[in-house]
């Protein structure tokens, strides 16, 4: 963007791990361009109120190492009104910044794409554990989500082999079942259940029995958020089977702890295209990894394709917990 000279950055929606290595990046990238960045605190509620404020080299020191985000974050319904919208682009100008780097998921990107519409530009950078951003293999925090549930899972199996039982992990996801999926297939599960294809409890009571009858004396289940929750797929199961069931539900633990080092690398890499995109002039796009390239594509267009799930990891899994 010629003559630009600042920027500011806001994360939204849900943390996600790896947030904060993308906001560093961000800003440090600014700043070696020599550009002047601000933070927005609280999302697009901080934004409509106008909490921003600037960030300096120091202000995303020691940060790369910690979940969450400095800047905080809210879910905010006025902004999906033309009214909070518009109160967000005046507050944006009446500190000069001339485009905004917004970290999130699908609610996030909505945001930017409202404010796109309106001529504001706005570069959206995928953070979320579910990883359902279309246009991206992975979203920021999804590799740490997926490494926090594989070590929820091995412990439960402990417990699971040592009581002879039936152990039911209700993960996150929303409406995706990749952290399902993935956590499901590492951690050796039994059964998954995911958003994207239906169950069949019979099938699952039969393999279960299976199981038993060749000695097999405890089994895992994973299911997505998007399905059911576990407590009810549980007592589903007791009633088919019999046998002795426990749930865990992980809940915001997920959301958490220290990103891995791939959302690390990650969130540095797709923060700093963002300012790239900026100083090319390039607004309304929203960034990503594909075979692990980075990409960036039209922000409206993408909120109108469907995140897919790779089927084959899927069928995978069923062919290895036989």
């Amino acid at each position: 963007m010629i003559g630009l000279k600042k920027i500011g950055v806001l994360t939204s929606g849900g943390d996600a791990p790896g947030m904060n290595p993308a906001i560093r990046a961000v800003v440090r990238k600014a700043i070696f361009h020599e550009l002047e960045v601000y933070g927005v605190y609280g999302g697009y509620t901080g934004l409509i109120s106008g909490n921003i404020k600037k960030l300096e080299l120091g202000s995303v020191g020691d940060i790369i190492h910690r979940g969450g985000t400095i800047l905080h974050s809210a879910r905010c319904l006025e902004f999906k009104t033309k009214e909070g919208q518009q109160q967000g682009i005046e507050q944006l100008k009446a500190h000069g910044i001339e485009g905004l780097v917004v970290i999130g998921g699908d609610g996030s990107y909505r945001g930017a794409k409202a404010l796109t519409e309106q001529g504001f530009p706005c570069v959206g950078v995928p953070g979320t554990i579910d990883n359902d951003i279309p246009g991206t293999e992975f979203t920021i925090g999804f590799d740490t989500a997926l490494n926090t549930v594989i070590d929820a899972i091995d412990k439960i199996r402990d417990t699971a082999t040592s009581h002879e039982r039936t152990f039911i992990i209700e993960v996150m996801g929303r409406d995706a079942g990749d952290l399902a999926l993935w956590a499901g297939l590492s951690g050796g599960a039994e059964t998954i259940l995911i958003p994207e294809e239906k169950y069949d409890m019979n099938e699952i009571a039969t393999r279960l029995r299976k199981g038993h009858e060749r000695g097999k004396k405890h089994s895992i289940i994973v299911v997505a958020e998007g399905v059911c929750s576990g407590v009810e797929f549980g007592k589903k199961l007791e009633e088919a089977t019999n046998f002795d069931t426990r749930v865990s539900v992980l809940g915001h633990i997920q959301r958490g702890g220290s990103p891995t080092a791939f959302d690390r690398v990650l969130a540095s890499r797709l923060g700093a295209r963002a300012v790239e995109l900026l100083l090319e002039g390039k607004g309304g796009r929203a960034v990503g990894i594909e075979q692990n390239r980075l990409v960036d594509y039209d922000i409206i267009e993408a909120l109108g394709r469907r995140h897919t799930l790779d089927l084959d990891i899927y069928k995978l899994s069923q062919e290895l917990s036989i």
